[in-house]
């Protein structure tokens, strides 16, 4: 397990390599995160802008997802994966927001987490992108580098990896550094081809340091 020194030492490399790190879901204001971080549940960011940058001329308020039927708003979001279930949960969430909160998303995260579709990953994006309140938010890339580095174990729960980030890393940092691990996670750190040869952090990375014994191993046979 790395020490505070060496994580540290990470997160001002993973700066230095993404220096512009942040949300690449493209929305305008918090209710289109909202809806934008819905869909992109098992989804790339990439599709979910591609939907997005029609239905938001499409959609603009609660109202508007509510004034059509569940089948057109289906078709709307086809593209993307669960495109079923996840209609359901923006027509329900849409209408939770217009009976519990005058149509304004709010601003804390248990309040978020109440919305059909929000789960706490989903819940600490908003509050952290849309309203800069301090969160780690743990995706698919959060949590395979935080494990890979030695920053977390491996037996870690997403929670518990969320909570371990959280004591490690200062509170005024927390969102920035959710969005370098997911840069460096998308982009250098992959899950099916990590570039280790190439890291930086490799003399600190348990995993890259097994993965390099590794071709090592074969290189030589």
């Amino acid at each position: 397990m790395l020490n505070n020194t060496q994580i540290r030492f990470c997160l001002d490399k993973m700066d230095e390599m993404f220096p512009d790190a942040h949300c690449e879901l493209v929305h305008s204001n918090p209710f289109e995160l909202v809806i934008a971080v819905a869909l992109s549940a098992q989804c790339t960011d990439v599709l979910v802008n591609k939907v997005t940058k029609e239905l938001f001329k499409k959609y603009k308020t609660p109202e508007d997802y509510l004034g059509v039927p569940l089948e057109e708003l289906q078709n709307d979001i086809r593209s993307i994966g669960l495109y079923r279930n996840k209609a359901k949960n923006i027509q329900s969430l849409c209408r939770l927001l217009l009976d519990e909160y005058d149509g304004v998303v709010p601003r804390d995260r248990d309040e978020l987490t109440k919305l059909p579709g929000v789960g706490r990953k989903t819940a600490n994006v908003v509050v952290s992108v849309a309203f800069n309140i301090p969160a780690i938010a743990v995706d698919t890339h959060v949590e395979r580098v935080s494990k890979r580095l030695g920053i977390c174990r491996w037996k870690d729960s997403v929670l518990e990896v969320e909570k371990t980030l959280m004591k490690k890393v200062p509170k005024d940092e927390w969102s920035v550094t959710h969005h370098r691990l997911i840069f460096f996670g998308r982009y250098h750190c992959k899950a099916q081809n990590p570039q280790c040869p190439s890291c930086p952090l490799l003399e600190l990375c348990r995993e890259g340091k097994k993965r390099m014994k590794g071709r090592e191993v074969v290189n030589g046979s």
